[in-house]
């Protein structure tokens, strides 16, 4: 049976490699709609491959009416509709930051199962989501790949059977830099991740380690597990994604090569596997996997995700979602230095009280107020 699928942030890192999946594997999927926020040269090179019905161009210039026979439409208000009112068997949402959540709500709403691989949303309204998918039927399937191993790791075992989970992380790019020089690290420098092609904001994240911080708070709700039982590993070479512990002392862990085309894949056909183009690891020509506790000088955006994690407060967590990437998006712009972001989130993170929020509405007015906050912050304190 053919898959239906729409896909946010086409254009994306995320969702150009799934697109060379869909690719892989003809006659599988037929894509509904694509959405990119401005990249309309790459969503024309989409269009005439996918040939889909629907596009969405949502940076607000509205003179492109139509490419080839696709039709183009330009406001979130018509993502949101296409979502609820197309055939859909499968949302990819791959927006980048917390513009994600809406898509996101509106696919589980209606029922449609997600491939996600917009953190933020779980983030922000992991409680309010999970719930709601819960009474739609949706299905959350992870593309993160820490967090399609850990589902994988998970699949035929008895979860109150599970002693502990473990994310793994590279350690970013200054994984061997001195706590002492991070202040003087350049953008290009950050954006070169050792092992994995991403877009920037998520190569900034890996390298704070705020990445695996959000991830902790995603697999709280994703797995609906304690927090006491989460934590996370430094792993330079990214071959082991996860490793999930169970009470009988047996250890589960999924490997592959760091390539995000593997959990998109897993997400875009499941239950079924597809090919996503992405070798199996030869076990032999691996010479060397190492492991190490993360030094919380070091990444000092983990550690405050942490902290926020087991205060269990979704309002500290979009908080610091929202400071995060307020701070990314000027030292993106080479306005603060990169160690200022960790500075910037927790002084934005505790200017809020610890409470929960439970209408979705509220958790946009929350992420507002919150940039707001950190934008403040960052005027009075930083001159910008």
């Amino acid at each position: 049976m053919i898959k239906k699928v729409g896909i946010v942030g086409s254009t994306g890192s995320i969702g150009r490699q799934a697109v060379d999946v869909i690719l892989r594997n003809k006659g599988a999927f037929e894509v509904v709609f694509l959405s990119c926020n401005s990249n309309i040269q790459e969503l024309q090179k989409q269009i005439a491959l996918l040939k889909p019905k629907f596009a969405i161009v949502l940076d607000g210039n509205k003179g492109i009416k139509k490419i080839d026979n696709t039709k183009i439409l330009h406001t979130i208000s018509d993502l949101l509709s296409l979502i609820s009112t197309q055939e859909i068997d499968l949302l990819l949402s791959a927006a980048v930051g917390f513009s994600g959540i809406r898509p996101t709500y509106e696919a589980i709403k209606s029922g449609i199962d997600v491939a996600l691989a917009n953190k933020e949303s779980i983030v922000s309204g992991g409680k309010i989501l999970t719930y709601l998918a819960k009474n739609t039927g949706s299905k959350i399937i992870p593309v993160d790949s820490e967090h399609s191993a850990i589902y994988q790791c998970l699949m035929g075992n008895d979860k109150d059977k599970v002693a502990s989970i473990t994310l793994t992380a590279s350690g970013g790019p200054f994984i061997k830099r001195p706590d002492d020089s991070l202040s003087f690290v350049s953008v290009e420098e950050t954006l070169k991740h050792p092992n994995w092609s991403m877009g920037a904001k998520i190569t900034v994240d890996s390298a704070t380690m705020m990445n695996k911080g959000l991830e902790l708070i995603e697999a709280k709700y994703l797995f609906d597990v304690p927090a006491e039982i989460l934590n996370v590993v430094i792993h330079p070479q990214s071959i082991i994604h996860s490793v999930v512990s169970y009470i009988d002392g047996s250890t589960i862990a999924q490997l592959g090569y760091p390539d995000m085309r593997t959990p998109i894949s897993f997400a875009l056909g499941f239950p079924e596997r597809v090919n996503s183009g992405v070798n199996t690891i030869d076990l032999a020509k691996i010479s060397n996997l190492t492991f190490y506790e993360p030094d919380f000088n070091k990444y000092k955006c983990l550690k405050i995700a942490v902290d926020v994690l087991k205060s269990g407060s979704n309002v500290l967590m979009i908080a610091m979602n929202a400071a995060n990437e307020i701070a990314v998006e000027l030292f993106l712009k080479r306005k603060i230095k990169f160690t200022d972001i960790a500075d910037i989130v927790e002084k934005t993170v505790y200017s809020f009280a610890e409470k929960e929020v439970s209408d979705i509405e509220e958790i946009f007015e929350m992420d507002i107020l919150a940039r707001q906050t950190s934008i403040k912050i960052c005027k009075t304190e930083y001159g910008v």
